[in-house]
């Protein structure tokens, strides 16, 4: 039986970034390189520039999504792309022994993070993740590693559980992939973020046997969830009695906050620290800065005894935009610019919210904003999202997508202001974003989802 040519062409896609995705899944599973770029609708993107993308049919959009965070100066930064093109001329990799440019982005990272001593560079925030709990485990010579639920360390098996969660899973076990293995994921213990209780709790269940508590220092993965400062003290206090490494996961809140990480800010230091995405403004570089003695634990160094490798590890394109990402946040307006356009969008979208009664919550800190479809004064961990209505999340976002304003539609994902935003670029979006909520709400009421 043959399909006729008017049945294909009403079933084919209607636009070029449907077509292209269709074209790509012939290749490639589901046709994207990473599952977290799995959206519906699709978005190919064919160009950018500073605060916008384009996609494959040239409609623009004002980008909040930023790769989920790397770009913190703006696509195709000037400043960025000369320093790469100049240095990619006359060097670009060479897994022999060290670079002059290896070495000074090291010194760039122990002269602004607290916490490192010494620096290893490697290219993803999971590789750094998983580098910073095998060392750990090693150090104190323990198995067991204590997270928290709702954060996301990255795809290796000890952190891939309790990420987002459904309902009856939170607290328990939630294993985030098929074929993890059982002894990992029975090795990390889940607690909740912002209750010290929790963890004192699990520290006493575990005597000795813990290695490490990983977290992020603010829960961005579910969007912004603001830790207690005594709780950071706390964990602080708990690991120094215990002896445990405190590994704070600054992927996200590294170099976006603060040149010096979310740990500068609050005045806490961790043992070791994972650090990635706005490092170099979108360009695949990462590192795990910490304790010398801690560090020193690896087999880069005759003697240590912690495996630690990686061909592209230290690739001259990622190092030249790591300096040049930190020349820029070097200058304390770059910091400003970001935090002030932060704190105008999240006002602007309170005041929507209050304008037209909706039962919302803004949330952020610094670039980073979101807006969860629930009513709560306080928002302390991810048990407070389980009442996010998902639903509204999501379409309100398709309806921004709509109307050139791109904030991934994923529910409990966070967005982010660039330094190439403008205040015309937030007053625009707030414009859009009132539109798009009222467009979601009325929907809803019509039962149209």
């Amino acid at each position: 039986m043959t399909i006729s040519a008017t049945a294909k062409a009403a079933s084919a896609p209607q636009n070029g970034n449907q077509r292209l995705l269709q074209a790509a899944a012939e290749y490639v599973p589901g046709g994207i390189h990473t599952a977290i770029r799995l959206i519906d609708p699709p978005l190919c993107v064919r160009r950018s520039r500073g605060a916008y993308l384009w996609d494959v049919d040239d409609k623009r959009y004002i980008d909040y999504h930023a790769a989920f965070s790397p770009i913190i100066l703006g696509h195709a930064f000037p400043a960025v792309i000369d320093r790469v093109i100049d240095t990619i001329k006359r060097t670009d990799l060479y897994g022999v022994s060290t670079t002059e440019l290896e070495l000074e982005v090291a010194k760039k990272i122990v002269q602004h993070v607290p916490s490192a001593e010494q620096v290893l560079l490697c290219c993803t925030g999971s590789e750094a993740t998983f580098h910073a709990i095998r060392v750990s485990r090693a150090f104190t010579k323990r198995q067991k590693l204590l997270k928290f639920q709702g954060c996301y360390h990255g795809w290796h098996d000890s952190v891939l559980r309790n990420v987002i969660s459904p309902p009856d899973r939170v607290d328990g076990l939630d294993p985030g992939s098929a074929g993890m293995l059982s002894a990992a994921i029975d090795t990390t213990i889940v607690c909740r973020f912002n209750d010290l209780d929790s963890v004192e709790a699990a520290v006493k269940a575990n005597p000795d046997e813990i290695a490490a508590i990983i977290l992020e220092p603010i829960q961005h993965n579910v969007g912004c969830v603001l830790p207690k400062q005594e709780f950071l003290v706390g964990l602080r206090r708990i690991c120094d009695r215990e002896g445990i490494i405190l590994i704070f996961d600054e992927v996200i809140t590294g170099f976006r906050h603060d040149i010096g990480g979310y740990q500068k800010i609050a005045n806490i230091t961790p043992d070791l620290t994972a650090m990635g995405k706005a490092i170099a403004n979108g360009f695949p570089i990462a590192a795990i800065a910490g304790r010398r003695d801690i560090m020193q634990r690896f087999n880069t160094r005759p003697g240590g005894d912690v495996f630690f490798s990686g061909t592209f590890n230290g690739h001259s394109s990622s190092l030249a935009a790591c300096l040049a990402t930190f020349e820029t946040l070097e200058d304390p307006n770059t910091h400003k610019h970001l935090f002030t356009l932060g704190e105008r969008m999240r006002s602007g979208l309170r005041a929507i919210v209050e304008r037209n009664g909706f039962p919302c919550t803004v949330a952020g800190f610094g670039s980073v904003f979101t807006v969860y479809f629930m009513k709560k004064n306080k928002i302390e961990n991810f048990n407070d999202l389980i009442d996010n209505d998902a639903a509204l999340y999501v379409n309100y976002r398709r309806a921004l997508m709509k109307n050139g304003v791109f904030e991934t539609p994923m529910n409990l994902k966070r967005s982010h202001v660039s330094l190439t935003h403008t205040e015309s670029d937030v007053d625009l979006t707030l414009e859009i974003a009132e539109s798009a909520m009222r467009s979601t709400f009325d929907a809803r009421t019509r039962g149209e989802f």
